[in-house]
């Protein structure tokens, strides 16, 4: 074989190495997961209450941490919200919990439940301060169903009272005190 042949052919195998690559590296992005999520919850006015952190583990449960200041002492209902919106005064725009198995009613200790945004209470310390964390397999930071990141989004309600983890719809926990956009990735510095 001459030379330039066997120029020719060892540049055509790098060619073709390097789109193999590219489409490897193509396929790889177009199939990575979120696996982390962000929310700041503000109140009525704007004011920041809370932040809060959502890691989904190699089992898929979801582990929610928050880190709160400024509300009153003593429990309070904390759920994720089926739309990605956060419309004050009220943010009812959040609409109802997450609930993507329609027939499961609210609470925790329901026997015909929980809905899959349901989570345990908040408990406020006396200077209005709270860290809260909670690990739940109902929803999920991936595509799917029980993703808290679909095409409408999710929110982070805190409610004025502790949710009695029985009443349909929303466990009587009061109004809508807090409300926070869940989004894709860590939060930024």
């Amino acid at each position: 074989m001459s030379n330039s042949r066997l120029l020719i052919a060892l540049a055509s195998i790098a060619a073709l190495g390097a789109c193999s690559q590219s489409a490897r590296s193509a396929g790889s992005a177009a199939t990575t997961v979120t696996t982390t999520a962000h929310a700041i919850v503000n109140d009525s006015t704007g004011k920041q209450l809370a932040t809060a952190t959502f890691t989904q583990d190699s089992t898929g449960s979801v582990h929610v941490e928050v880190h709160a200041q400024g509300l009153t002492p003593g429990e309070h209902g904390v759920h994720f919200h089926a739309v990605g919106t956060c419309t004050a005064p009220t943010f009812a725009s959040a609409g109802g919990h997450f609930n993507p198995d329609s027939t499961k009613h609210h609470g925790l200790n329901n026997p015909a439940g929980p809905h899959a945004g349901d989570l345990p209470n908040m408990l406020v310390d006396s200077t209005g301060k709270a860290d809260y964390t909670a690990v739940t397999s109902t929803v999920s930071l991936t595509p799917g169903a029980k993703s808290l990141l679909d095409t409408d989004g999710s929110a982070l309600v805190i409610h004025a009272t502790a949710d009695d983890n029985m009443s349909d719809p929303a466990g009587n926990a009061g109004g809508r005190i807090g409300c926070g956009v869940i989004q894709s990735g860590p939060a930024s510095a």
